[in-house]
């Protein structure tokens, strides 16, 4: 029998996951307890029964492999998992793309009196005590905006009502419905998830970035910056510039392109204090043969070609909390490349960090 699986994600403590449980009869409840990975130790509860791992490797991506996932594929049926609040349902996500099991939805807990303060913070999970390895480097603005944006339904625990938190989580996952936990109707959430959900699926980076078509227009101080160019970053300038995505900015995340980099699509991701910067592979006008490129990929380059830069372009998309749009939109723009520069591209030697940053990255 193919597993089916619920994730509840969320980095406050919570009994979601077991509403859910009970919401499901025949369901499977299992938790794991990551506080003492590092030493090797995991603990993990199945409907209450406790086990003690131990790991040879104290790392979440062991735990993933060496437990969760034949677990789950030996149980069956429906599973609700209650992830340990380290863990982020899209790495998790990532990781069951290798065995056969479907995952229903992804459910995240979104604590009223934290989460923007948490999601907009400069604290690093192991000031929290949440580090799930010594190498751990996220931050919770990290771990908790990515809960929240990968959710297929969202659960508000804590009184009262928030417009500014609404409106983030508005723009944030659009489509996600939004129960409060003191009036939760858990097979009701469960029915709710559109037909359409994300339900753990990944794209490629180069898909849409305003997912499920957020409100554009500014509520209660939060914005949404879209930024779309057809040049390219100058790239000291944009490493110059990133500091006005740090203060007041809840989220970005979108393709680059720099000039030192002109076959490479970049792509960089921040939340609160945290950021980072990967490889999403080749620009299509820097490749030949384009047959093993996604079909809908391939359509949208193709619709949207440019006769000179081909499908290269900027786009980024930030969420404020309270830092002024326009200046965003300002300090991204300076960071082109002028006319000049674009000019003499192919001849100047850039000095390029973003290069020794995705080095640095992938020896990590």
């Amino acid at each position: 029998m193919r597993t089916e699986v619920v994730l509840v994600a969320g980095l406050a403590d919570h009994d979601v996951a077991e509403e859910l449980w009970r919401a499901c009869p025949g369901s499977v409840l299992v938790r794991h307890d990551l506080r003492d990975l590092a030493g090797g130790v995991v603990r993990r509860w199945v409907d209450g029964e406790l086990t003690v791992l131990e790991l040879a490797h104290g790392c979440v991506s062991c735990t993933l492999r060496l437990d969760l996932l034949p677990l789950l594929e030996r149980l069956g049926g429906r599973v609700v998992v209650h992830l340990d609040p380290a863990l982020e349902p899209e790495a998790v996500c990532f990781a069951l793309r290798e065995v056969d099991v479907r995952v229903e939805a992804v459910v995240t807990v979104v604590d009223r009196a934290a989460w923007l303060a948490d999601a907009t913070g400069e604290d690093a999970l192991a000031d929290r005590g949440l580090a799930a390895a010594e190498a751990d480097d996220r931050t919770v603005a990290q771990v908790v905006v990515g809960q929240a944006e990968f959710a297929d339904a969202l659960v508000l625990t804590g009184a009262g009502t928030d417009p500014v938190l609404d409106a983030v989580l508005d723009r944030l996952n659009p489509r996600a419905p939004r129960r409060d936990r003191h009036a939760l109707d858990a097979a009701e959430l469960l029915a709710a998830v559109p037909d359409d959900a994300r339900r753990g699926r990944f794209d490629d980076g180069f898909g849409t970035l305003l997912h499920g078509q957020p409100p554009l227009e500014p509520a209660h101080g939060v914005a949404v910056v879209h930024f779309v160019e057809r040049r390219p970053f100058h790239p000291m300038r944009l490493h110059e510039a990133l500091d006005v995505l740090f203060d007041g900015v809840v989220r970005t995340r979108g393709r680059v392109w720099v000039a030192s980099q002109p076959d490479t699509a970049l792509w960089l991701e921040s939340a609160g204090g945290g950021l980072s910067v990967g490889n999403l592979g080749p620009w299509l006008a820097a490749v030949d043969d384009w047959s093993g490129f996604p079909v809908e990929r391939r359509a949208a380059a193709s619709a949207t070609w440019d006769p000179e830069h081909g499908d290269r372009s900027q786009e980024l998309v930030v969420i404020t909390a309270s830092a002024p749009a326009e200046g965003i939109t300002a300090a991204l723009r300076e960071a082109l490349v002028t006319d000049e520069e674009l000019a003499l591209a192919d001849e100047l030697e850039f000095v390029d960090p973003f290069a020794e940053w995705h080095d640095e990255m992938e020896e990590a």
